[in-house]
């Protein structure tokens, strides 16, 4: 029969236009296969969009189960993404009738394409159930019991005889045709008392019971795993299960991961920290820079939030004109875009830099705050926007890559190109602003303590900067107003 279900898959295969080649490996009670699909530049379907399809078709085989998978993208991880491990000291069969109840619950939220459990109670076991008072009556001692069951049964060797020459195992069991089936058991005699033979069935008797085909252990305890494909995203299947399995077990029970799910837990969380430290790194080096506290703050708080905000938006909101290249230029938080959310934040720190830099120094030179400030994003405007420009124009190439590789690019190119022309756009207005409200004054020198006593070439006056130079009562020189 898995051979006759093993061809039917496989001719759903052969059915998908774009398949190369297929194989299958099947075992008296399960197997898997797979499809090689043809190469990028030949095709123009995804792998993706063949899921449903062949999923759609495979179930309609009757009397098998049989679901498709990606092959995960981590080399020696499972071969499901979502691996969820519920551990007890608990009995193994009580911690399977919880983890089934969490697998319902997941399949009727529409969560899994496929759920499974890795522990299967289906392999039939007969036990030898003793009547310990006919034992007693008898006089049967149970040490010698099991040496004679286990001599019957147990194919051991006791010595070794010679003939010809060659040594050979002396290996005292029942035959073969006597135990085929566990009641054939009944039948064999043990040594009672005073060498007396008694029958098996007479004190005990066969009882038939199904138990697990293998029990799993995990930090030892006992365990039992939930594997499945995840309609969402691989994080939201995990928080799924992990708000119902409070909800369902009891104290005692303790939730683990294996494969890509252990990962993602355990490295996943690491981006909050990883942003932070670079956040605390780049403000450090701006305040050396600038030997103040403020001046950072200004830079930060007026480029980096908005920035995120725009990469935030191009990754999660689908943006109708870019459809026709990019699918809607979408894309998840994954390793890629943390990536480029982490080097988003230096890029747009520049452009507060180059304003409050500048600002600063016409301060010095005598200007106010307004017209200091006024003044930077004038004429810095002009090396923000193209090396803005620059930035993106590099970056963009990647939101249109196709083929292999292309979600990782397309990550990484989304984060850069909308973080910088959002956080452009509004570092122009936003620190300026803010630059009005916290900056504090830097008129410690006039024109005069720096030795100018002509207009300084690299100035560019304006009618806002008239109040704060002009010239001495000789007209050889410059003053503060």
């Amino acid at each position: 029969d898995t051979i006759r279900y093993a061809d039917a898959a496989g001719k759903v295969f052969h059915d998908v236009p774009d398949t190369r080649f297929t194989f299958q490996i099947t075992f008296p009670d399960n197997g898997f296969g797979g499809m090689v699909l043809k190469p990028w530049g030949v095709r123009k379907t995804k792998t993706e969009a063949y899921l449903p399809v062949v999923q759609q078709k495979l179930g309609a085989i009757p009397g098998i189960q049989m679901f498709p998978v990606m092959p995960s993208a981590l080399p020696g991880s499972d071969s499901f993404p979502v691996s969820f491990v519920i551990t007890s000291t608990a009995d193994p069969e009580r911690i399977l009738e919880l983890a089934q109840q969490l697998q319902a619950k997941a399949m009727q939220a529409g969560v899994f394409r496929f759920a499974d459990i890795d522990t299967k109670i289906d392999q039939p076991q007969a036990e030898i159930v003793f009547d310990h008072d006919k034992v007693a009556s008898l006089g049967l001692d149970m040490q010698q019991v099991g040496a004679d069951l286990t001599a019957a049964v147990g194919g051991n060797y006791v010595n070794r005889f010679n003939i010809a020459g060659r040594s050979y195992k002396v290996i005292p069991q029942v035959k073969r045709i006597d135990r085929l089936n566990p009641q054939q058991l009944e039948n064999i005699y043990v040594s009672g008392p005073n060498n007396k033979l008694i029958q098996l069935s007479t004190v005990a008797s066969i009882k038939h019971k199904t138990v697990a085909r293998s029990l799993n252990r995990m930090q030892q305890l006992n365990a039992v795993a939930i594997s499945g494909v995840p309609l969402r995203s691989l994080d939201s299947a995990l928080k799924f299960l992990e708000d119902e399995a409070r909800k369902i077990l009891p104290k005692g029970y303790v939730i683990d991961y294996t494969g890509e799910s252990r990962q993602l837990r355990t490295e996943g969380d690491k981006f909050v920290p990883v942003f932070v430290l670079a956040i605390v790194l780049i403000f450090l080096v701006l305040a050396a820079q600038f030997n103040s506290f403020r001046d950072p703050f200004i830079v930060l708080l007026g480029s980096v939030p908005l920035a995120l905000f725009g990469a935030v938006i191009f990754m999660f909101l689908k943006m109708p004109f870019g459809t026709f290249f990019t699918n809607g230029w979408t894309t998840s938080l994954n390793i890629y875009s943390q990536v480029g959310l982490v080097t988003l934040v230096g890029l747009v720190s520049r452009n507060g830099i180059l304003i409050v830099q500048f600002a600063n120094e016409m301060q010095r030179k005598g200007m106010d705050k307004l017209g200091a400030v006024a003044q930077a994003a004038r004429i810095r405007l002009r090396p923000i926007m193209m090396t803005s420009a620059a930035t993106v124009a590099g970056h963009f190439p990647l939101t249109l890559v196709t083929g292999a590789g292309a979600a990782a690019r397309n990550s990484i190119g989304l984060v850069l190109v909308g973080g910088m022309t959002v956080g452009t756009i509004f570092t122009l207005f936003i620190v300026p602003s803010l630059y009005m409200l916290l900056a504090k004054e830097h008129h410690e020198k006039s024109l005069m303590d720096v030795g100018w006593e002509e207009t300084p070439e690299d100035v560019d006056l304006t009618p806002e900067m008239a109040p704060a130079l002009a010239p001495d009562g000789n007209g050889n020189g410059w003053k503060k107003a």
